[in-house]
């Protein structure tokens, strides 16, 4: 039921536009105001249009003055009817295309004619004109020019010979639902659908074809069956098939202009999908190179130019079926470029950050693993996005930082040290004898230059300063380590020796002096400062 609707909302929505796109504005300037004429005749679209729904309501008293033409009364009537008949059947459907201005199009024939289009017949093709006629004092009309009528009657004649409403049974001919034919409904319905799972089954075939060889060539049978045509692929058949068709088959000129509608709809919308589909596969191989060559970070804006670029191919879509059906899209253009300026603004914050996390990623400044220091917040980093940068930190708390403050501030990467400082300062009691502290100073050289993990060149160890409470030798080497977990430990791996070589020398690590009182009975005290006696 659901498919049946959505079916049948869009015959109506395209066959409105088939019959609506006539009076649709034009997309240039505002046309030359004209006088009014009751029957439309002041364009060429408003000709063609009265003609037409005159002819399709079978008033041919009306639709013989859209004629230019000396014959009156039922003679008049009869070339009308075949000028209608003739239209109906062979005309292109491309009504849309006519000026609606009063001075015509002004660039086909000469400055009073318009062309409504070409027919083809056996004698060649045929012209169908319209052309600018005064009569006294009355307003400019367009009629159908009296050229056109002369081949009118003996175009007729061919084009009545197999007319497609003798080859269907009347009932799905004369019976109208909506004011369109009952065939037309059922093409619809019924044609449409199965026009659609004949693709289906087509592609399952072929995919089970194509899927068995491939299993046979690479001996794999596991690997699952390709999908030789697509949703969109298939949609496109269907148009196709449609458009084949229209073009064998004589219908009705609004028939005809109903399903060039639906099958450029259709066009419109497998062509964008298609795109889309594409896009996604694109993304999907941009994301497998960008994951080998380690840039993670760089995925989050390939998926985001893919949202945008679907997006933006939906919109085109859009604008192309609006053009289609005669709808100027300069307004939705404009008002895209005005929305997005409000947007922009309104987004700043956002639009920063992003702006900042896009910089941040192709800079390959941050990667997720690395230790980072930002401001008085450090962790490790758990994922780069667009808008933040999360961190988890020692107490395993997850902080998001925004992109733009990362770029606006001193960033401090803790992963990126090629080496590790180590610095200690060795503080020695004050008792210390010179030998004893010029053994420690040699004791402590020897033992970084002993280890290979430190870096030779950089080894200073230094009595540096006669403290108030100590003596105080400084160490200064750079260790190799592959990141700051393993420094630690060879850390903790010297500083031990640091000690041994104090112990080896006799000598003693200072430790700071502290004051301790305890509390004291009065006797005591009194014996300890005793009070004065007065003179």
């Amino acid at each position: 039921m659901k498919l049946r609707a959505c079916l049948t909302g869009l015959l109506l929505c395209a066959r409105l536009g088939a019959q609506l796109t006539l009076s649709a504005p034009a997309p240039a300037a505002a046309p030359v105001e004209a006088p009014k004429d009751a029957l439309g005749r002041t364009t060429p679209r408003g000709t063609v249009k009265g003609f037409l729904e005159a002819g399709h309501k079978g008033n041919l008293q009306v639709a013989a003055q859209y004629l230019n033409t000396r014959l009156r009364g039922a003679h008049a009537e009869r070339l009308a009817e075949q000028l209608f008949s003739v239209l109906n059947r062979r005309l292109p459907a491309r009504l849309m295309e006519l000026s609606d201005k009063p001075e015509g199009s002004l660039t086909d024939l000469k400055g009073d004619q318009d062309l409504v289009g070409t027919i083809a017949s056996a004698q060649g093709d045929l012209e169908i004109v319209v052309e600018r006629v005064s009569r006294g004092k009355e307003a400019p009309l367009w009629l159908f020019s009296s050229q056109t009528l002369e081949k009118i009657p003996a175009l007729f004649d061919e084009v009545n010979a197999v007319p497609i409403d003798s080859l269907l049974p009347p009932i799905l001919v004369k019976t109208t639902v909506g004011g369109i034919a009952l065939f037309e409904w059922l093409g619809l319905l019924v044609g449409l659908p199965a026009a659609y799972l004949v693709t289906v089954l087509l592609n399952r075939a072929l995919s089970g074809l194509a899927g068995a060889v491939r299993r046979r060539l690479r001996k794999d049978p596991g690997l699952p069956d390709p999908e030789i045509l697509p949703a969109p692929i298939r949609l496109l058949m269907v148009a196709a098939a449609i458009s084949w068709v229209r073009s064998a088959v004589f219908l009705p000129l609004l028939a005809r202009q109903f399903w060039t509608s639906v099958a450029s709809v259709l066009t419109i919308a497998a062509v964008a999908w298609l795109i889309i589909v594409f896009n996604g596969g694109l993304e999907q191989w941009l994301r497998r190179r960008l994951l080998r060559a380690g840039c993670v970070g760089a995925t989050s804006v390939i998926r985001l130019g893919r949202r945008m670029l679907d997006v933006l191919i939906v919109f085109i879509g859009l604008l192309v079926a609006f053009y289609h059906f005669g709808w100027n899209p300069t307004a939705a253009l404009a008002g895209l470029g005005v929305g997005g300026v409000a947007v922009a603004l309104a987004a700043q914050r956002t639009l920063e950050n992003v702006i900042g996390g896009i910089s941040i990623i192709f800079d390959q400044v941050v990667r997720v693993g690395d230790t980072l220091r930002v401001g008085e917040t450090s962790g490790i980093v758990d994922d780069v996005g667009l808008r933040s940068t999360r961190l988890r930190t020692n107490d395993r708390t997850v902080v998001s930082v925004p992109n733009g403050q990362i770029a606006n501030l001193s960033l401090e990467n803790l992963s990126a040290r090629d080496k590790f400082w180590l610095h200690p300062t060795v503080s020695l009691r004050c008792d210390t004898t010179v030998e004893q502290l010029r053994s420690v100073v040699e004791g402590l050289h020897d033992l970084l230059a002993r280890d290979l993990r430190v870096e030779q060149d950089s080894v200073r160890v230094r009595f540096l300063r006669l403290g108030p409470n100590s003596l105080d030798v400084e160490v200064f080497a750079y260790v190799r380590a592959k990141e700051w977990n393993h420094f630690l430990d060879i850390q903790g791996e010297i500083l031990l020796g640091c000690m041994e070589c104090v112990q080896t020398a006799g000598a003693r690590l200072a430790i700071p002096s502290a004051l301790y009182l305890e509390a004291v009975g009065k006797a005591e005290l009194d014996l300890m400062h005793p009070t004065p006696t007065p003179r």
